[in-house]
């Protein structure tokens, strides 16, 4: 029998990747303090001395009601992340989500309402569209590889990597769980993770053994330890050293089946490398019990997603150009 993962740190969804989080694996929320440190930096990249435009054409005493309208069907993931852009713009705005982060939604759709002072509005429109597009299109594309494992027949978990933004992987992660998917390590310093340019540095065969299994007794027996190969030879002498996970990285489709017959349960079979959503069934179809997928993070594409605002303002009056009164408090 093959070796099933562990239970993930932050399982997220149910298989469907389409709803929202059961009860025995409820959808872990970003830290609080990264969440408000993120958005803040964004709001000072983009309004360093507040909004000019709207100061300058924008009553103070207007108000905006507006819509978060899908152009698109994707999956949700942002929520939190939204609303904290729109607080840290102007703490009177209020911002009510109609979908939980996870759940599927048609082109079209109303996702949330907004209302409060234009001005406010304005300033973190931008922020948190653009941070509520990026996790919602990676929450979409993970769900589209969950359901196509599922498809398959295959029990494998989709799995991000550490290929994130800069600064964005605690929300990356997050929307990766939002789509059904979980994650792989967090950093560098959580789990080791033997790669190729590692492995060069070792050598092979019983030198490889041997190296790992000196290293393991340095780790100690509670750190997971996973191995890249790259070619059906390099597994017999990764298993010797009694690793966790081998990773299989860019196999054929019949040497992936081959290895996962061969390692039998010994270790957890991880395959990696050109994970498309043409190539995701077969892979899964083979019987590995993880895939990786540097994709759903690196080359997602943003959903589209808008925020229409209804016309006309409330308490028209002079506008009252210069003051840097909606600059973005620092939390």
């Amino acid at each position: 029998m093959t070796a099933q993962p562990p239970p993930g740190k932050e399982p997220g969804h149910a298989a469907s990747g389409n709803g929202p989080a059961t009860e025995s694996f409820p959808l872990a929320q970003p830290p609080r303090a990264a969440v408000e440190a993120i958005v803040a930096m964004a709001l000072a990249e983009d309004a360093p001395h507040g909004d000019v435009t709207a100061q300058g054409l924008v009553p103070a005493g207007a108000r905006a009601r507006c819509a978060v309208v899908a152009r698109v069907p994707g999956v949700l993931s942002g929520a939190n992340v939204f609303a904290e852009a729109m607080r840290q713009a102007d703490p009177e705005v209020r911002v009510h989500f109609l979908l939980a982060d996870g759940a599927a939604f048609p082109a079209g759709a109303v996702l949330a309402r907004v209302e409060g002072p234009a001005r406010g509005v304005l300033l973190g429109e931008r922020v948190g569209l653009n941070l509520l597009q990026r996790l919602s299109g990676i929450a979409t594309a993970t769900a589209e590889l969950v359901s196509l494992v599922r498809q398959s027949g295959g029990h494998a978990r989709v799995a991000d990597t550490r290929k994130t933004t800069p600064g964005l992987r605690v929300l990356e992660r997050y929307a990766v769980r939002c789509g059904g998917g979980s994650n792989h390590r967090d950093n560098l310093s959580e789990a080791v993770m033997a790669k190729d340019n590692h492995l060069a540095l070792l050598g092979s065969g019983e030198d490889l053994t041997r190296a790992l299994i000196a290293a393991r007794a340095r780790w100690g027996h509670t750190v997971h330890v996973e191995v890249e190969v790259d070619r059906f030879e390099q597994i017999d002498p990764v298993l010797a050293a009694g690793v966790h996970t081998i990773m299989l990285d860019n196999f054929t489709l019949a040497d992936t089946a081959r290895a996962v017959r061969h390692i039998a349960g010994r270790a957890i079979v991880e395959a990696s490398g050109t994970v498309t959503a043409a190539t995701i069934g077969p892979i899964a179809g083979t019987g590995v019990d993880v895939i990786s997928s540097g994709a759903i993070t690196h080359s997602v594409r943003a959903l589209d997603l808008g925020l229409d605002f209804e016309a006309g303002a409330e308490e028209p009056g002079a506008a009252e150009p210069g003051a840097a009164e909606l600059e973005a408090p620092r939390p």
